[in-house]
């Protein structure tokens, strides 16, 4: 056979990246087989948004960043080159009936959930109103859920005025008697971007509020310490939701609902490391990324790089290999 110097053959990896695994390459499409480990799945819903939002965009945007990343962390110095992140697809979407979209993701996650209970599963959002399904779909399937919520707003605005919304999945869950108010931990909730009836309604059913001016005066892992051993006393495993506009508007440019005085990228990822790390945490969504508003796919990148620090910590706990 013949043979050219420095012709690389078509879909051969190049030169620099047979040394170097790409994050990306982590990524396994489910085979039918069961999963154990760390999961993905995309809700590409966001016609539900209350303001205009292309987040159904941000499933597919954020497994494209995944290969900016390489798969070795200097930091704990840990290749992650023979890990797998299942990938179970993006859940579809009807084209008009939103109700039956939300009600799709309940029911593809309740089925993921059933049958892979080694799995811990990533729902990427979509838009906030993904979390109503999932977290519900969560519940039934491994017991009595305690969430913490990473957030500027509440998100307790009442159905009546328009619907299960983005606005809306943490007060459908806890009128439609899924939750009760203390099982859900809300962090970084912002000056100015609430109104005092959505807080009147938190504190009226018991849910747990810290503001970014309480994570700054003591600090986001302590909060988050606190937060896991009170949501630990009355239920069985804790979902973790994370809204990407909790961040300011510096480090998540691609947030529909962008704003100054959120937290900031490295406490956010420190953060998302130690729930890694916690065999409490048991399932997780990322959610309000529109990748067409973002600056060179920076929150996007950033929603890549907290799945592998996720992955690479929850690598830690026992039997999590």
């Amino acid at each position: 056979m013949q043979t050219i110097p420095f012709l690389r053959k078509t879909g051969e990896a190049p030169f620099t990246d047979r040394g170097i695994k790409k994050a990306g390459q982590l990524l396994k499409p489910w085979t039918g087989e069961g999963v154990k480990g760390v999961a993905i799945t995309g809700a590409p819903l966001s016609k539900t948004s209350i303001s205009h939002s292309g987040a159904f965009m941000a499933p597919q945007t954020i497994r494209q960043m995944m290969h900016s990343f390489s798969t070795y962390s200097i930091e704990q110095e840990t290749d992650m080159w023979d890990g797998v992140i299942t990938d179970f697809g993006d859940i579809e979407m009807h084209v008009t009936d939103l109700i039956q979209s939300q009600n799709r993701i309940y029911s593809a996650l309740k089925e993921i959930q059933s049958q892979h209970n080694g799995a811990l599963i990533i729902t990427l959002g979509g838009d906030h109103s993904v979390s109503a399904g999932a977290i519900k779909a969560f519940q039934e399937t491994r017991g009595r859920v305690g969430i913490i919520q990473f957030d500027a707003h509440f998100d307790l605005r009442n159905t009546e005025d328009g619907g299960p919304s983005n606005g809306t999945p943490f007060r459908q869950l806890i009128e439609n008697g899924v939750i009760s108010g203390d099982q859900l931990v809300q962090l970084g909730i912002r000056d100015f971007s609430n109104g005092k009836l959505y807080h009147d309604y938190a504190k009226d059913n018991g849910v747990t509020v810290y503001t970014m001016g309480d994570i700054k005066r003591e600090g986001l892992l302590t909060l988050l310490k606190k937060s896991v051993e009170q949501l630990k006393q009355t239920t069985d495993n804790i979902y973790i939701s994370l809204d990407m506009d909790v961040l300011d508007q510096a480090f998540a440019p691609g947030c529909p609902a962008i704003g100054p005085g959120g937290l900031d990228s490295d406490s956010l990822i420190e953060g998302i490391q130690w729930l890694g790390e916690n065999p409490s945490v048991k399932g997780m969504d990322i959610v309000e990324i529109d990748p067409t508003l973002d600056f060179r796919n920076m929150t996007s990148r950033l929603a890549a790089y907290i799945i592998m620090q996720f992955s690479l910590f929850y690598s830690k706990r026992e039997g999590g290999k």
